[in-house]
């Protein structure tokens, strides 16, 4: 065996942990800060619903950053936009840091999410380049998980590493993983999509791989349901930070102990979503997932019109983002498994929703300000009845 074969086989092996890795960055980016969100409104003069908008606009580039990403792929190759995106990652962390305003730094996390989005769409297509069968089933499922504990166990590392650093601390941080991020790319990451696999036709191909995905049912609903969920999870993120620490006194230890929970729960429910996955039908794992969301939402509803104690909302919290990860392997499966011609394509819309309904419904939990818990509960309701009702009208599915 030759030495350039080794290398490949190295490489190999690695490209997997590497694809979790930059489905884990973007999310990681978007509530890091969370628990220093108090602190940085202090420091930069900025009300409650304005600080949020640094969440919101985060968000935002993590859905635009995907959508553009995807079918740039599809045209160019994954390799080369990945670099590209990572790069701009490592820049934007540095300049968050450094940003003396809030304006300034709401301009900044909005560029830094559209980097970071990059490494989602990218770890999606790459993932069906590669794989095929139950091999793909199964890596979109640890993909998925993965991903949305990321989002959950954020805010866990944010609370520790707030007790040594302050915010600014915690963006030279993340410019310091992206460049971690972007050694490991060069020397692992080969393409995974062939020149002679790649679409043609430029902006008006793209426009019609958009109204092919759209118009087909199964994959408008799946991406519906993974939409108004990640709507409710995200409206969580943001809202919790200012609800455990302001209204129930917490710290950011204590806030990030109470979501360390919260993590062990969406991993341990993610597992369990992939195994019934295979037992079960795609509708019913979709509807256990529906309903622990609902349960969730219903908790928190319930702490924001009466006065309940404070384990009530951490049960409440729990049973929504483990019913975010049951509902999020099978879904995404729906959606990506479709179209293998346009797995840049596809990925992109679906990342788009997701974090694009999360934009909108995180910075309404701030219409209140740090004094109710009430607009968590109303945003968080609505976004899973919503979910459950695209679940059920437009994904026609049982068996899949």
């Amino acid at each position: 065996m030759t030495s350039s074969t080794l290398t490949r086989s190295a490489t190999r092996r690695v490209l997997p942990a590497l694809l979790l890795l930059l489905t884990v960055f973007g999310p990681i980016s978007m509530d890091l800060y969370l628990p220093a969100l108090p602190a940085l409104s202090t420091e930069l003069d900025a009300v409650t619903s304005v600080a949020q908008l640094t969440v919101t606009s985060c968000l935002i580039g993590l859905a635009l950053g995907q959508l553009i990403a995807g079918p740039l792929s599809d045209r160019y190759g994954r390799r080369g936009i990945l670099i590209v995106g990572i790069i701009a990652y490592v820049a934007t962390s540095a300049l968050c840091a450094l940003s003396p305003s809030v304006e300034l730094l709401i301009v900044a996390r909005l560029v830094q999410g559209l980097a970071g989005g990059v490494g989602i769409v990218i770890a999606q297509a790459a993932g069906r380049d590669i794989y095929s069968g139950g091999a793909l089933v199964r890596f979109y499922g640890r993909l998925t998980v993965v991903g949305g504990f990321a989002a959950i166990v954020g805010p866990l590392l944010g609370g520790v590493l707030n007790t040594f650093t302050d915010w600014r601390g915690l963006f030279v941080f993340l410019a310091v993983i992206g460049a971690g991020i972007l050694a490991l790319t060069l020397l692992a990451f080969d393409e995974t999509l062939p020149a002679e696999e790649r679409t043609r036709g430029g902006f008006i191909r793209t426009l019609t791989d958009f109204r092919t995905l759209l118009s087909d049912r199964v994959f408008f609903g799946a991406i519906l349901n993974q939409g108004f969920l990640y709507a409710a999870l995200f409206a969580y993120l943001s809202g919790a930070t200012f609800v455990l620490q302001e209204i129930y006194g917490l710290s950011p230890l204590g806030y990030a102990l109470a979501f360390g929970a919260n993590s062990a729960g969406f991993m341990v429910f993610g597992y369990l979503s992939g195994r019934a996955s295979e037992r079960w039908s795609t509708r019913r794992v979709l509807a256990v997932g529906g309903g622990l969301a609902g349960l969730g939402a219903l908790g928190l509803l319930a702490c924001g019109l009466i006065d309940l104690p404070l384990w009530v909302v951490l049960v409440s919290l729990f049973l929504l983002a483990s019913g975010v990860a049951v509902s999020s392997p099978p879904s995404t499966t729906l959606a990506l498994v479709r179209y293998p011609q346009i797995a840049g394509t596809s990925s992109s819309l679906l990342g788009m929703v997701r974090f694009g309904f999360g934009a909108v419904a995180a910075p309404l939990v701030g219409i209140a300000g740090a004094a109710s818990i009430l607009p968590l509960g109303l945003v968080t309701i609505v976004a899973v009845a919503l979910a459950v009702l695209a679940q059920f009208f437009l994904i026609r599915t049982t068996d899949h």
